[in-house]
């Protein structure tokens, strides 16, 4: 049987390897590479392939598939978002993803997107308060203290500075393991009984809660002027984070309308509601914050180009790091036309 050749072979990035290579490169040190990745492919936002995200609704969560390309490469990612997983002791979201050559077709990289998700999803979060956050803003909100919210408290450490994060959930086990993953990380950390106490002296207010529901995180009365609100959680049709008062008095930024507008906060909302592209923000073609007193929300639902973004980096790292395998997983007959040829031979 012959050998395959090394078009044949695609690097694959394990959950086992994909924590190597990041606790090898350090965390914060990741994160703030995926900011300057992301940051440079939304300054080319034109070159790209844009589409809402593939979604297939379920009562119980959503699959979907979010592909984009750039003309030479292809990309897409897999991901699930199942928040009764929790009570089965299984992950609320898992993914996976891949690159391709636009070229050819073949696919160049598969590697896990669960661990890759989480990181490039808080690197967004602080790519977007590093542009829309108040000056000298250090106090950071966090509500909702699941799989996610050490990834944001880390972010914004290494991209904006924060320095201190006050934490609530629902479940007081959740949050006593953020305050224990993040000890001696270099931020101060406060454990608070209500959301009320979070938010006191937070100049970013931080929502990630992982329920499917039209819930009310954040009541109007709760956020004075002056803050940014990094709304994570409301990522779905149906799963919203925050009462409609406050977005009515707020300056709206997204990713990409026509898939916010379905998934977001702002599907509480009339569908010709003025929103700002982020991407407007980083090319200076629209502006941010304009006032101290500005209520600015990033009305964050994830977008494929993000997770480009995120798999290209970690694609260029392999060189670097060896931290992949190699999969038999293109079919490579001797002869391109002889397929079943091949098949045979095999035996």
């Amino acid at each position: 049987m012959k050998t395959p050749s090394k078009q044949a072979y695609v690097p694959f990035v394990s959950v086992a390897n994909m924590m190597k290579i990041v606790l090898h490169i350090g965390i914060e040190r990741v994160m703030a590479d995926l900011v300057q990745e992301i940051e440079a492919d939304f300054r080319r936002w034109g070159k790209f392939d844009k589409t809402p995200r593939v979604a297939s609704h379920s009562d119980v969560g959503v699959i979907e598939l979010m592909p984009t390309s750039d003309g030479e490469t292809y990309g897409f990612k897999y991901v699930n978002g199942h928040p009764s997983n929790m009570k089965k002791g299984l992950q609320t979201v898992t993914a996976f993803g891949l690159l391709a050559s636009v070229d050819t077709g073949y696919p160049i990289l598969l590697s896990e997107m669960t661990i890759l998700t989480a990181l490039r999803t808080a690197a967004t979060s602080a790519m977007a308060a590093k542009w829309l956050a108040p000056k000298g803003a250090r106090v950071m909100a966090l509500i909702g203290n699941g799989a996610q919210a050490e990834f944001q408290a880390l972010a914004f450490k290494a991209i904006c500075g924060i320095d201190e994060v006050r934490f609530y959930d629902i479940d007081p086990a959740a949050t006593a393991k953020c305050v224990a993953n993040l000890q001696g990380r270099g931020i101060k950390l406060t454990a608070c009984k209500t959301p009320e106490a979070a938010i006191e002296g937070a100049q970013i207010i931080t929502t990630v809660t992982a329920d499917k529901q039209l819930a009310t995180i954040l009541t109007d009365n709760m956020v004075g002027s002056g803050v940014h609100i990094n709304g994570v959680g409301g990522d779905c049709p149906g799963k919203t984070e925050l009462h409609r008062d406050i977005l009515l008095r707020s300056s709206i930024f997204v990713e990409y309308p026509a898939q916010t507008r379905v998934e977001g906060e702002i599907q509480q909302l009339d569908a010709d509601h003025p929103v700002t592209e982020l991407w407007q923000v980083i090319t200076g073609e629209l502006a941010g914050r304009t006032s101290a007193a500005q209520v600015t929300l990033f009305d964050s639902v994830g977008f494929a180009i993000e997770d480009f973004s995120a798999l290209r980096y970690i694609h260029s790292k392999l060189a670097e790091t060896g931290m992949c395998e190699q999969l038999d997983i293109v079919a490579d007959p001797d002869d391109p036309r002889d397929l079943f040829g091949m098949l045979l031979r095999s035996a």
